[in-house]
C-alpha cells in the first residue's frame, strides 16, 4: 500500500512518491506501471489534475483502484507496455517494480518508448547492511525495502545504484535526476551516482529519458 504508515491524513502517500508527484507536470498524461491501490494516481489527480492510467498486476489492487474512481487496468510490465503506442504519456513511472520484473531492461526501452520522462524507483541491494548480512550472514539480506526471504520473495533481479547506472549508459539512457533515498524514502545527502549512494543509499530513485529528446 502506498499511504505513509501511521498517516491518516487524505491522501498521504509515501515520501518517494511525493517526490515523484513534484516533479511530474500539472494537466500531464500519466502511465504508473505497477500502482498497487492507486495512491500515487489519486494524489496527482486531486492536486495536479492529472489525466493518469494504471497497470497493475494484483487483481486486488486493481478492484481498490476501480473502487476509488481511477482508470486502472490488470496488466504485466513485462508483456503489456508493448501495447501501447508510442509517445502515449508525459510521464510513465515504476515505482519500486524494476527489480521484479522478469526482463528489466525491456521494461526500461519500453517505459521511454511510450513516454517523455520515466520515473524508476528501486531498493539498492548494494546497501551497506545486505552486504553485512551477505558477507557476515552468510544469507540473503532482509531490510526494510527488501523484507522477503530467499524462497519467497517476488523480486528475481536484484539491482544495486551503480548497477542501474551503467545499464543506463549502455542502453543511451540519460538520468536527467538522482535521488539517493534512506529506508523511509527520504533523499540523503551524498553524491548521487558514485560508490557511497551504492553504499549509504537504501534505495535509488531516477528520473530518465532517451538520448536526443
Amino acid at each position: 500500500m502506498n499511504v505513509i504508515a501511521g498517516d491518516r491524513r487524505p491522501g498521504a502517500i509515501r515520501v518517494d512518491l511525493r517526490l515523484i508527484a513534484d516533479m511530474v507536470e500539472p494537466g500531464c498524461r500519466m502511465l504508473d506501471v505497477g500502482c498497487g491501490e492507486g495512491a500515487l494516481l489519486a494524489y496527482l489527480a486531486r492536486y495536479k489534475q492529472v489525466d493518469g492510467r494504471g497497470l497493475e498486476l494484483s487483481m486486488a489492487g486493481v478492484n481498490q483502484c476501480v473502487r476509488n474512481g481511477l482508470a486502472v487496468i490488470q496488466g504485466d510490465a513485462d508483456t503489456d507496455l508493448k501495447d501501447y503506442p508510442p509517445g502515449a504519456f508525459d510521464w510513465a513511472v515504476l515505482s519500486q517494480t524494476l527489480q521484479a520484473t522478469r526482463r528489466p531492461r525491456a521494461v526500461l526501452e519500453q517505459l521511454l518508448r511510450i513516454s517523455r520522462r520515466a520515473g524508476v524507483s528501486f531498493p539498492n541491494f548494494a546497501y551497506w547492511r545486505s552486504r553485512l548480512q551477505l558477507g557476515f550472514g552468510g544469507c540473503m539480506p532482509v531490510t526494510g525495502t527488501l523484507p522477503f526471504s530467499w524462497h519467497d520473495t517476488p523480486n528475481i533481479h536484484h539491482c544495486t545504484i551503480k548497477d542501474f547506472v551503467d545499464t543506463c549508459a549502455e542502453m543511451n539512457i540519460v538520468i536527467d535526476k538522482a535521488i539517493p533515498l534512506n529506508g523511509a524514502g527520504n533523499p540523503i545527502k551524498i553524491p548521487a551516482t558514485g560508490a557511497l549512494a551504492s553504499l549509504f543509499a537504501e534505495q535509488g530513485l531516477f528520473v530518465l529519458r532517451k538520448d536526443g529528446d
